[in-house]
């Protein structure tokens, strides 16, 4: 066992080593972890967005459709800054960055309220912010559940002020939000994103690694061992992990805790609940790193691993597409993935405040997750040694 433990320690010293001595992965270990969150909390940092400039093209020319326009205008969210005549001239007021949205009143409108018809309004709006595409699409909401109450009250015909409120609105209802209070997007989207930050800034890391090691052709410190070692897959996958998640868990301090708290974001769960949380989702995404790493064939390809999944994971974790209706087939593809349960757990317990026992499910996916991968580990390293380092033939070197 102290053998065991001291071979361990030797491969945890040597990768300690490397990492501090390359300035890719210092980069990707420490400075991306320290300013990707200050830097995206604070695009969202307002939470939502007033006044958003957009143009109206109203083919229907009626009273309605100008009572429609109006309330629309009067909402917080949006602000009209002019008509167009057609839809050709409201895109070019968004090509020239004038306008973030349109608004596109059918000509059929009113003759489609009038006979009782659903009437149809047409939004479009700008997608490089989430804050700018949220706010037409709520006003219009908005606006279209109220003016239909009130022709619904119109049609029944005018009887007492309590009868009229209960034809508007059959059932009372007051929106009262819990844990995002301003209803906004950081509060909602950007817990989510900081679990996402750590797992991808270790694929980055470790993949800068690998494929530094495959550029150098030293693809291991099998072969480099000191006498006295006795350094096989196990131990390599052991003490390489150790020294990546010991690095993270000051990096996680950081990305999870203290960034949040400058930016006053939610965090009414118990710090112990979600440490406890948090030790198998660094140790799952460690080993997972190191698992997608083996396939890194150059240095450079860590970034076209770390581009192509952030975008995929962020979409499987249920954020961006609710998780209830995501298809099973999907459901099943982000179950492998250490962030998904991650982020619904860390959500639970530290934006809802749940407890430790309600993200018990998501806490004994990590440590399943965090076993399989790094079962996958050893198997390719064991693999890597065989075919990469034909110095090592299982026995100690020569100095």
């Amino acid at each position: 066992m102290v053998k065991l433990l001291i071979d361990i320690y030797y491969v945890w010293r040597e990768e300690m080593k490397v990492v501090f001595r390359d300035p890719a992965v210092i980069l990707f270990f420490f400075i991306v972890p320290i300013f990707y969150p200050l830097v995206y909390t604070s695009f969202y940092n307002n939470e939502v967005m007033r006044d958003v400039k957009i143009v109206v093209v109203d083919d229907s020319r009626s009273q309605l459709s100008r009572e429609f326009v109006r309330k629309v205008d009067a909402t917080p969210d949006v602000k009209i800054i002019g008509y167009a005549t057609d839809m050709h001239d409201a895109q070019k007021a968004m090509w020239r960055g004038d306008a973030y949205g349109i608004l596109c009143i059918p000509r059929e409108f009113s003759k489609n309220l009038n006979t009782f018809k659903q009437a149809k309004v047409q939004a479009y709006s700008e997608i490089r912010s989430m804050l700018l595409y949220k706010a037409l699409p709520l006003a219009v909401t908005d606006v279209s559940s109220d003016m239909g109450a009130t022709i619904r009250v119109q049609d029944m015909g005018h009887g007492s002020q309590k009868q009229d409120e209960a034809s508007m609105q059959a059932v009372v209802s007051e929106w009262v939000p819990f844990c995002n209070t301003t209803n906004g997007f950081a509060s909602f989207l950007i817990p989510a994103v900081l679990i996402l930050i750590i797992q991808q800034t270790l694929i980055l890391g470790i993949g800068t690694l690998v494929g530094t090691h495959n550029d150098r052709k030293t693809f291991t410190v099998a072969s480099h061992a000191r006498i006295g070692t006795s350094i096989n897959s196990l131990r390599l996958t052991l003490g390489k992990g150790l020294a990546y998640s010991l690095v993270y868990i000051v990096v996680s301090v950081w990305v999870l805790r203290v960034a949040p708290y400058l930016f006053n974001l939610p965090q009414i769960g118990d710090p112990v609940a979600i440490a406890v949380f948090l030790m198998p989702f660094l140790l799952a995404s460690t080993f997972f790193a190191m698992t997608l790493s083996y396939f890194v064939s150059q240095r450079e390809f860590s970034f076209l691993l770390f581009t192509f999944t952030s975008i995929l994971f962020v979409f499987l974790s249920g954020i961006s597409w609710p998780w209830t209706s995501m298809p099973p087939a999907l459901k099943a593809i982000a179950a492998l993935i250490p962030s998904t349960p991650a982020i619904h757990g860390f959500v639970k317990i530290n934006t809802v405040g749940a407890s430790f026992a309600e993200a018990w499910p998501e806490y004994l996916q990590l440590w399943v997750q965090a076993v399989v991968y790094f079962v996958l580990a050893v198997w390719m390293y064991r693999w890597w040694i065989k075919n990469y380092d034909p110095e090592w033939q299982g026995k100690l070197p020569e100095e």
